[in-house]
């Protein structure tokens, strides 16, 4: 299983996703071989940064996650847009604006994730979560999207998706009224995650953190 974060970006000195990661890295889940990788903030790069970690590893799951400061849960992205759309530049100063992120690819690409299982998986680990229909448009939709199109062009055995994770204290006391989640439990939200889509590839029918099956990390728990 791959697991990627990507570098801080902007006025930020660190990126929540990333602390996260990185403890997953420290503590990873029983049983499951893991590798944990930091992607440039940078259009295009990221993308070409991720093909070369798939390549090296050869994962049958990959899970990229990104900063959400405007989030206040563990967001798990459900559709990924073929558009970038900056509001600022990354890392190298680039900001594209209505900029397609492949010209060949289809207008949006659905997660191959099991993304309803797996938010309630996180809720019933006692973390706050929900599904969400947009990444945005920039770098994170940017990465959820060249995912998606590298699944679907050249690595069809792979199965991947794509999670937000809040700002976490520290960086939520230096911006007014912002929400935030401790790293530690951004990244036990993370192993959940990543235990839950190992473990199916089916989706719950259900109303997301309503109803459905008990999560299969508590039937691995048991």
């Amino acid at each position: 299983m791959l697991l990627t974060a990507v570098e801080p970006f902007g006025r930020n000195s660190l990126n929540s996703a990333w602390e996260a990661c990185r403890l997953v890295a420290e503590d990873p889940p029983s049983g499951l071989e893991l590798e944990v990788v930091q992607l440039p903030c940078v259009f295009g790069d990221s993308i070409a940064a991720l093909r070369k970690e798939i390549l090296r590893t050869d994962p049958e799951l990959v899970v990229a996650t990104g900063q959400g400061g405007s989030r206040p849960d563990i967001t798990i992205e459900r559709v990924a847009i073929n558009l970038d759309d900056a509001q600022g530049p990354d890392n190298k100063g680039n900001q594209p604006i209505d900029s397609p992120i492949a010209p060949d690819g289809p207008a949006a690409y659905f997660s191959s994730l099991p993304v309803k299982t797996c938010t309630t998986a996180v809720l019933e680990a006692g973390i706050p979560a929900s599904l969400s229909h947009t990444a945005g448009t920039f770098l994170c939709n940017h990465i959820a999207y060249g995912l998606a199109h590298l699944i679907a062009t050249e690595f069809p055995h792979l199965r991947g998706g794509f999670v937000h994770v809040p700002f976490t204290p520290a960086q939520a006391a230096d911006r007014e009224r912002r929400p935030s989640m401790a790293s530690a439990t951004a990244a036990e939200a993370l192993r959940v995650v990543l235990i839950t889509a190992s473990t199916t590839d089916r989706d719950e029918d259900a109303v997301t953190g309503r109803s459905g099956p008990k999560s299969w990390l508590s039937r691995l728990r048991k």
